[in-house]
């Protein structure tokens, strides 16, 4: 494998191709050219690389870009100097700016049929990782079958074929609108991610225990109180950074847990909303970082619906910085 490797030496970064191969347990990195110190010159330096090398940089193109355009809006919003928020770490917060910036500069200029090709490939990997976070057993090359050519997998129970369609239809119907998150549009997104699945739909009536939590879910006789407080705190805050809103709305919205089923799925659904509603790019947290993800939720539990307690949120904010980057860059590039 080709890669670009950074070599910082105080605040001087140093750049390098390095090759990467393993033999038996052991991987053996390999420096094959130095790159210089200036990520602009880097596109220039590579062309003069040994031939013998042209055909690993091919097969490793794809990292090269990456690291080349994520780290080139990140020189971007770095001159800009932005103004810090204390929500962030300062690093968290350069990286999601870089990932707005392209997505503004790059990705929302290229025409209607190669952004459709970005976001249906995103929707999948999006209902994929959601869905299976609950629990649903289809991979991700099926649901790449069941989403994009319409192949039901096998063995597999329809409520789970069913989460996965649910999914993709409503993020489809969400990225274009614009409407108030208020009780209504809550109970909308809900009710359209469990048809088929559950027809117990509106506000619960009855109490539930979450397995593993440390918390309890607000009683059901105080759901509609609480999600009075969290849309009112929501139309309180509306001024933080919109990573953060989402963030702090989906921990909340997850503490009171209203629905019987599917709260997870619809709060992670409305922390896209959020963004993409403030123009920032969507976001997937992923199933492989499931545990990380339900731990920086619960350690944010300490806080009440009124409560924005920043350090009770920082692990959490990082989590979320750290999904938007990795995938941004990943999916949308």
């Amino acid at each position: 494998m080709v890669y670009i490797y950074e070599k910082r030496i105080g605040e001087k970064s140093y750049y390098y191709l390095r090759i990467s191969s393993r033999e038996g347990k052991r991987v053996i990195a390999k420096d094959i050219a130095y790159l210089g110190t200036n990520i602009g010159g880097i596109k220039k330096n590579l062309e003069s690389i040994p031939k013998k090398y042209k055909e690993e940089i091919r097969k490793g193109y794809k990292n090269i870009h990456k690291f080349l355009e994520s780290n080139r809006y990140l020189e971007k919003i770095k001159n800009k100097k932005i103004k810090y928020d204390k929500y962030f770490e300062r690093n968290n917060q350069i990286e999601i700016e870089a990932c707005k910036l392209h997505w503004e500069e790059e990705f929302n200029k290229l025409d209607k049929l190669t952004k459709k090709e970005y976001f249906d490939n995103f929707i999948i990997e999006f209902s994929y990782n959601t869905t299976s976070i609950e629990g649903n057993t289809i991979s991700l090359k099926e649901a790449r079958n069941l989403l994009a050519e319409n192949i039901t997998p096998k063995n597999k129970e329809l409520r789970e074929v069913y989460d996965l369609e649910n999914s993709k239809t409503i993020f489809e119907y969400m990225k274009n609108e614009n409407k108030e998150i208020n009780h209504d549009f809550i109970i909308e997104i809900h009710s359209l991610l469990m048809k088929n699945i559950d027809n117990r739909l509106g506000y619960r009536t009855r109490d539930i225990k979450i397995l593993g939590s440390r918390f309890d879910a607000s009683p059901f006789q105080y759901v509609k109180i609480d999600m009075n407080l969290l849309l009112d705190w929501y139309n309180k805050n509306k001024k933080l950074h919109p990573l953060v809103l989402g963030t702090l709305f989906h921990h909340k919205f997850e503490k009171v847990h209203p629905f019987m089923d599917g709260n997870g799925r619809t709060g992670r659904m409305i922390l896209n909303y959020i963004l993409i509603k403030h123009k920032y790019p969507p976001l997937i947290i992923r199933r492989k970082r499931r545990s990380e993800y339900l731990k920086s939720l619960n350690k944010a539990d300490k806080c009440s619906i009124k409560e924005s307690d920043k350090d009770s949120y920082s692990d959490l904010i990082k989590f979320i910085s750290e999904e938007m980057n990795d995938n941004y860059w990943n999916l949308f590039l």
